[in-house]
């Protein structure tokens, strides 16, 4: 599976090279994206811009990646998600809060919580 990728200190964003997310493609999905070099220790912005479709096993696939980096201890946002896919996702799983329409706002939301964190630990 092909992916755009751009690696920022902090973030890494991947853009899947795909139209349409099925049962064909979510588990290489899944893999690919957790096994991607740079992304240990980074933050996560997945843009599904050129994401038309995805069936069930699709939207379980990016759930998946999602909730593995807050699992690691790092931050996971989606953006460039139609109309579709944000209403098929918010209602597969209630707890995916960073929906952004822009890839401004996923980077906000990222960062933000990247900063959460270390003032978390500071406390401790």
């Amino acid at each position: 599976m092909e992916f755009k990728i751009d690696t920022k200190e902090k973030i890494l964003v991947v853009q899947p090279q795909i139209t349409t997310l099925d049962a064909n493609l979510s588990a290489r999905f899944t893999k690919e994206v957790a096994e991607l070099p740079g992304l240990e220790g980074r933050n996560l912005i997945l843009d599904m811009e050129l994401v038309e479709k995805a069936d069930d096993t699709g939207i379980k696939a990016i759930l998946t990646v999602y909730h593995q980096q807050y699992d690691s201890g790092m931050s996971c946002a989606l953006t460039g998600l139609n109309s579709t896919l944000t209403n098929t996702i918010k209602k597969a799983d209630e707890t995916v809060y960073n929906l952004a329409p822009t890839m401004l706002e996923a980077i906000d939301l990222v960062m933000m919580e990247d900063l959460e964190r270390e003032l978390m630990q500071d406390e401790d």
